[in-house]
């Protein structure tokens, strides 16, 4: 670390004076200190929301493509082959029909829940923004008082 040695100022009393002026920092203004804390604490928690947004979509993605893919192997099987439904640690025997559409149904719930996810995430971001901008508005009235 470098120290930087003054020297006195003639009739100074041996005391070296600050490189910058004499005035005082202005108080810290503490609406604006508070409203940044807030700003702070709203885009951690929206960043974590957001990636469990994001998490979830990717799950329900592979559900519903899993869904997809059960799908499309079930249909090219003639209607007579014997199919089960697996449910806890037994199977039930059902038809081609019925399986077909609970997989049919598992896409559509999984696309309506990525959509609630996707709706979830962007309200998420433009609060956060709209935060951001309210701070910038409050910085640009303080500037200009």
């Amino acid at each position: 670390m470098r120290a930087t040695i003054r020297a006195c100022p003639p009739g100074g009393g041996g005391i070296a004076q600050a490189p910058w002026p004499h005035k005082m920092a202005a108080p810290v203004d503490l609406e604006l200190k508070k409203a940044f804390t807030e700003l702070q604490a709203k885009v951690v928690d929206t960043q974590q929301k957001v990636k469990l947004a994001d998490i979830q979509i990717e799950q329900l993605g592979r559900t519903k493509k899993h869904a997809h893919l059960t799908d499309t192997e079930i249909m090219t099987l003639v209607d007579e082959t014997r199919m089960y439904e697996g449910i806890g640690r037994m199977f039930i025997l059902q038809s081609k029909g019925v399986i077909h559409n609970q997989l049919l149904e598992k896409q559509r719930i999984a696309e309506e829940k990525i959509k609630e996810l996707e709706q979830k995430k962007s309200y998420l971001e433009r609060s956060v923004k709209e935060a951001e901008d309210n701070i910038r508005e409050m910085l640009m009235a303080r500037r200009a008082q």
